[in-house]
């Protein structure tokens, strides 16, 4: 099983009423909400782990994890509110205004962590990694498994969102230290690490000691960076409808091809082909193709692809 670690939320998506007012429509959100639905959805055995609420919104979060095969046991239950997230759209790309103050989500703490069993990957990211007692707790699970476990990292970076920024950075880089996996776009690449070429850039990722760094740059397409070289693979052409949860797909993509070749455990991720970095980044950009051509994270079935 693959455990995807981190937040689940309701974004309230901008939409028009038919008396021409401006209103929000809920729906379940979170990058990391939205990474294990697309893994459930590609056919792979995923959990989820966070702070889920008993209100009406959790209940709407919960129930759409189990109809794409999600299993939440794992989670942490809780009578805190759920954390909503207020979307506006600019040119197609999505700003967020957040409500997370002593949610569910939020409140997480390495006490409420689960027994882990067949978990063979990790994932985490999201704002789950920005605020405590959360992020806390999610930078104790990824420690307290590195060693067994295969640990993917994919920080998202809302900077709006980031009141801290040196305690930040710092959680950010020893997770990566623990992570196997870690996936960046290329503006947080450089948010993380400063300008310059992103091969080099990645090479001083990988030196940290992942095996793995992809940086995915948009329209343009993915690279996987391993010790060996690197592996370019282009983006699927497109009508982009929004780009909601086009990383999270990608990962999940990325985390299935993976999976689907068996080779999800700590001796093979480290000695990862070029063909094997090749298929997970082809079926994590094929499956965000899919995503962005649609409203909102839809992420696809398997057999859309």
């Amino acid at each position: 099983m693959i455990l995807c670690c981190g937040e689940a939320l309701i974004d309230m998506l901008p939409r028009e009423t038919t008396a021409g007012e401006t209103a929000f429509a809920p729906y379940p959100g979170g990058a990391v909400f939205n990474t294990a639905i697309a893994l459930g959805r590609l056919g792979n055995k995923v959990g989820f782990f966070s702070g889920l609420s008993d209100d009406l919104f959790g209940e709407m979060l919960v129930d759409s994890l189990a109809a794409s095969g999600v299993d939440t046991r794992p989670a942490h239950r809780s009578a805190r509110s759920t954390t909503l997230a207020f979307v506006k759209f600019v040119d197609g790309n999505a700003t967020y205004a957040f409500y997370d103050e002593n949610t569910a989500g939020r409140s997480l703490t390495a006490e409420d962590l689960p027994t882990l069993h067949d978990e063979s990957a990790l994932f985490f990211g999201g704002i789950s990694l920005v605020v405590d007692p959360c992020g806390t707790a999610y930078e104790t699970l990824a420690g307290r498994e590195t060693a067994k476990r295969v640990i993917m990292i994919d920080p998202n970076i809302r900077p709006s969102f980031i009141t801290e920024e040196a305690a930040y950075r710092a959680r950010i880089e020893r997770m990566m230290h623990a992570a196997d996996i870690v996936k960046l776009s290329d503006d947080d690449l450089h948010w993380l690490q400063g300008s310059g070429d992103l091969a080099d850039l990645a090479a001083g990722l990988l030196a940290k000691g992942p095996s793995l760094v992809c940086i995915t740059e948009g329209a343009k397409g993915a690279t996987g960076y391993t010790a060996n070289g690197s592996v370019f693979v282009p983006s699927e052409k497109v009508t982009v409808v929004d780009t909601v949860g086009a990383g999270d797909t990608f990962n999940a993509g990325v985390l299935s091809a993976l999976d689907d070749a068996g080779v999800l455990n700590k001796s093979a991720i480290a000695a990862l082909s070029e063909d094997l970095v090749r298929r997970a980044l082809t079926l994590g950009v094929k499956s965000a193709a899919i995503t962005v051509s649609r409203a909102g994270a839809n992420p696809p079935h398997r057999s859309e692809l």
